[in-house]
């Protein structure tokens, strides 16, 4: 197992929560806190572009309602992502993997993008992000990491963007997700905060693989992670925890 190229800190959907989650308005938020490294959800519109945004509908987190997916970037990229925070951010754009991959490229940051298909569309919104991150950072040293609870995404990624890094995500243990974490040639596993444990560590550790968990947002979970020697801790709480 090889040294870990990226951040320890990592901001949880830029500062998703003091500033619109998956907005660039969040990711300076986190750099200003010392952020060094981010994570994002990116799925692709109707015209298959790149954007950032968690849920499968707009409805929570834009001023428009119904399935993103049914929409071209052209549209989405007109819709209010920072009212529904608080008025401070009221007409803040989603923004594309285009415009983040400008922003993290030019500060020097690291990203990590959780491909967050809309159902049904994994396999190719998967090969989208690939191909999209093979030009964006064809050639930066430390390109994006790639997560996804869907091994069908992953997969995707893996088709077109075959040598950049992969984690499997894990919320709850399911039959075979170690296995397939192998098999997709996983470089770690992004695990719930709560399944980690010193067994789990070394089961990850004797396969080569590298540890991160997310959210990780109170204290005493953070001391008893990196008693672990965890290697990336995502938190929503960039106003607590200094980056290292």
């Amino acid at each position: 197992m090889g040294v870990w190229p990226y951040p320890r800190w990592i901001a949880h959907r830029g500062a998703g929560k003091l500033a619109p989650e998956n907005t660039l308005a969040a990711f300076r938020l986190g750099a200003s806190h010392g952020y060094r490294a981010f994570e994002c959800d990116v799925k692709i519109s109707r015209d298959g572009v790149p954007f950032l945004l968690h849920d499968a509908t707009l409805d929570r987190t834009t001023s428009a309602v119904g399935p993103a997916a049914d929409r071209d970037w052209a549209e989405l990229s007109l819709l209010d992502a920072g009212g529904w925070h608080s008025p401070a951010y009221a007409g803040e754009p989603m923004p594309s993997l285009a415009a983040v991959a400008c922003f993290v490229r030019s500060n020097g940051y690291a990203l990590n993008i959780e491909i967050k298909p809309t159902p049904g569309d994994e396999l190719a919104t998967g090969r989208a992000v690939g191909h999209a991150c093979l030009r964006l950072w064809h050639d930066e040293p430390l390109p994006p990491l790639f997560s996804s609870f869907r091994p069908e995404a992953l997969a995707g990624a893996r088709e077109t963007a075959p040598a950049l890094p992969r984690a499997l995500l894990v919320d709850e243990p399911w039959p075979g997700w170690f296995e397939m974490a192998q098999s997709l040639g996983c470089v770690a596993v992004v695990s719930n905060h709560k399944l980690m444990d010193e067994a789990l560590r070394a089961t990850l550790r004797s396969a080569g693989l590298h540890a991160l968990c997310y959210t990780v947002n109170e204290a005493a979970d953070v001391e008893r992670l990196r008693a672990l020697a965890i290697d990336g801790v995502i938190t929503d709480a960039v106003d607590h925890f200094a980056a290292d």
